[in-house]
């Protein structure tokens, strides 16, 4: 979305420039996703439920709240709905069906997964799309803004508005925030966590 009151830079980066940058974000999200389940291939339903002590949050929570954050900020960047629904959490069962970014730690140490099979199959499915709607859309609609400044309070605080350039929010700055820096900061935690289950990590 774009404020109203505001008129964004209009950018012409050239073709060839584009398609780098489709180029590299799609082999670092892919590589980004394997690592993702590499993870979740490497552990049992006890690992990712495991509750360590007060004020941690379990894996089940990193590996929801980041799936599920990319599933609905897809939205935002390609107009499609999220994949979520009261099908798949029934399917899934989470024991809070919320992916708890407005929540506090206290509620979301209680957050587990209930069929660790089915929330595999949640999660590529998410992946799935996000990497092939990078791979076939247009690389123009990088520069796309979707939040131009000034920015409300909500966004103003956040890591993408810290990223952004003077025109604002775009698509290309939405993937590599919401997705692909999103992704690697919850997968930091979750190699951390697995130490506290007796696993290692991804990578060498």
């Amino acid at each position: 979305m774009t404020d109203a009151n505001s008129t964004p830079t209009t950018m012409s980066t050239p073709g060839a420039v584009l398609a780098a940058w489709q180029d590299s974000l799609l082999r670092r999200m892919r590589t980004m996703h394997s690592l993702y389940y590499q993870a979740v291939d490497s552990m049992e339903l006890h690992h990712v439920n495991h509750f360590e002590r007060e004020g941690v949050l379990p894996i089940a929570f990193s590996l929801f709240h980041y799936t599920n954050m990319q599933d609905v900020t897809f939205m935002v960047l390609s107009g499609q709905m999220p994949i979520w629904n009261d099908d798949w959490q029934s399917r899934v069962q989470m024991a809070i069906n919320d992916h708890g970014k407005e929540r506090t730690v206290d509620e979301m140490i209680h957050q587990r997964i209930g069929d660790y099979d089915a929330f595999q199959q949640y999660q590529r499915t998410v992946f799935t799309r996000t990497e092939d709607h990078i791979a076939s859309m247009d690389p123009h609609d990088f520069e796309r803004v979707l939040v131009a400044p000034p920015y409300p309070p909500q966004v103003a605080s956040t890591y993408s508005a810290r990223c952004a350039g003077p025109q604002g929010i775009t698509v290309l700055d939405g993937f590599e925030c919401w997705h692909y820096q999103h992704g690697l900061r919850h997968m930091g935690e979750i190699e951390l966590a697995r130490g506290l289950v007796g696993l290692g990590g991804m990578t060498s």
